[in-house]
């Protein structure tokens, strides 16, 4: 798939992030969510990206920061009211994403009947690894996801226990917004979510293609 833009470095252009939520069953059963019958799903700034070597920053209003790993789908190629039969044409790649989620202020939003910004999308609330061609994943369904802190297993799951699968999603989402060349799409987490605290050590991975680290720091108070 040629691009215009080194899709290789597509947290520096990418304009989207679009989140899939509940997209696994044992999750969504963990925070006492109903399972979705059509995907649910919500947007990051492109400001989130953080990249391996700097931290991820705790905002000062949360007291609650919860990891989810998860896949992201790299879009290679604009998609508008695609097919599930064709949505894997508009795929570049994949990336490991974390949809890093102050859960404390995300409960009080719902509550509130408010939206998720403050909770989901915070500079370095989405920490990626390097981008991984489509052609070195011969199925993104068939993938093991991990993440562990401070050395301990905390997150184990199999791509293939997907709600929805990444054709039936970007068939979804491409219907209702247009995505585009460098957009990712993060397809959901799988059980085993657990608060940080400040200087925690978070390694992530996908078994057998990458891995990367990162620290958590506290941002100490309001700018």
């Amino acid at each position: 798939m040629t691009s215009s833009k080194p899709l290789a470095r597509f947290w520096e252009w990418g304009k989207n992030i679009i989140c899939v939520g509940r997209n696994y069953a044992e999750h969504a059963k963990e925070l006492k969510n109903t399972l979705p019958t059509e995907p649910l799903f919500f947007f990051k700034p492109s400001s989130a990206y953080v990249r391996e070597g700097s931290p991820i920053i705790q905002p000062y209003y949360c007291n609650k920061l919860h990891h989810e790993v998860e896949l992201g789908v790299v879009i290679g190629k604009r998609a508008q009211a695609v097919s599930q039969k064709t949505a894997m044409d508009h795929v570049a790649g994949y990336a490991l994403c974390l949809d890093m989620t102050a859960r404390d202020t995300q409960e009080e939003c719902k509550k509130k009947g408010l939206p998720w910004t403050m909770a989901k999308g915070f500079n370095t609330s989405c920490p990626v690894s390097d981008f991984v061609p489509k052609e070195k994943v011969p199925d993104p369904h068939q993938l093991k996801i991990w993440l562990k802190v401070n050395g301990e297993m905390r997150q184990e799951g199999d791509t293939s226990d997907m709600i929805f699968s990444i054709p039936y999603i970007i068939s979804y989402i491409s219907g209702i917004v247009t995505l585009e060349e460098g957009d990712v799409i993060l397809t959901g987490t799988p059980k085993g979510v657990s608060a940080l605290q400040e200087n925690d050590e978070i390694e992530a991975g996908i078994q057998g293609v990458l891995s990367m680290r990162f620290q958590v720091v506290r941002q100490k108070c309001r700018p």
